[in-house]
């Protein structure tokens, strides 16, 4: 089994270039921030003080968060309920990060996340998956973008989706978001020593899936 980690700040693309790049590739694509969304919009579904450490906490008993192949998607589980089509709002990112924040969150989500890239070929995203997650991963890449970049991407998907924000309430929110994932106690976003920086500031998705598969074979070769 092989495993490729792709760590990056929020609205770099990493999900749908990783997704793609694995289709492509024939991996397995895992989607850690999914699950992190997925219990921030249960916090925000029972009403829970995402700003309370303590609230987060109380949320994880009992709580069933699973990552599931349907029809060759991925969609994610809490508690039996299929909630993929709600944890892509801005309010739903915002409760991400409060609760990615929180080390128990972390812990509760390792085991799930570790087991599929035992199992599986894997390209798995996140902010943490090399330095922390995949340790050993075989190839791990750091995908970014300027800020100014993944805002202005961030407003296009927002009004596609019938939701458009103004453009430097969107910027704020991304810089806000770099942030705090970088100066969180718990696992802060940061570049895996060993990690191959990937930078699609100028790229379209066409070109950064091209940069990212072509590292990919050129690193991992006969092992692919």
């Amino acid at each position: 089994m092989l495993s490729i980690a792709i760590d990056g700040p929020a609205g770099a693309g990493k999900s749908t270039i990783a997704r793609t790049a694995a289709g492509a590739l024939r991996f397995i694509y895992v989607d850690t921030g999914a699950l992190y969304r997925a219990i921030g919009y249960h916090g925000l579904q029972v009403g829970a003080d995402l700003t309370d450490t303590a609230a987060i906490k109380a949320l994880l008993p009992g709580l069933q968060v699973d990552l599931r192949f349907v029809e060759g998607q991925q969609r994610v589980f809490v508690g039996g309920e299929d909630v993929s089509d709600f944890i892509r709002s801005p309010q739903v990112s915002k409760a991400a990060s409060q609760v990615s924040a929180v080390q128990e969150v972390r812990d509760f989500l390792m085991e799930t996340q570790r087991s599929l890239a035992r199992k599986n070929s894997v390209i798995m995203d996140g902010r943490d998956i090399g330095t922390v997650v995949l340790p050993d991963a075989d190839l791990k890449i750091f995908l970014t973008a300027s800020p100014e970049a993944r805002a202005q991407r961030r407003c296009k998907e927002l009004e596609e989706k019938g939701s458009p924000m103004p453009y430097e309430e969107v910027l704020r929110d991304i810089q806000q978001r770099d942030y705090d994932d970088s100066h969180r106690e718990a696992a802060p976003l940061k570049q895996a020593a060993d990690a191959v920086l990937v930078d699609t500031s100028e790229l379209n998705l066409a070109e950064s899936v091209d940069a990212v598969c072509t590292l990919i074979r050129q690193r991992l070769g006969d092992r692919l």
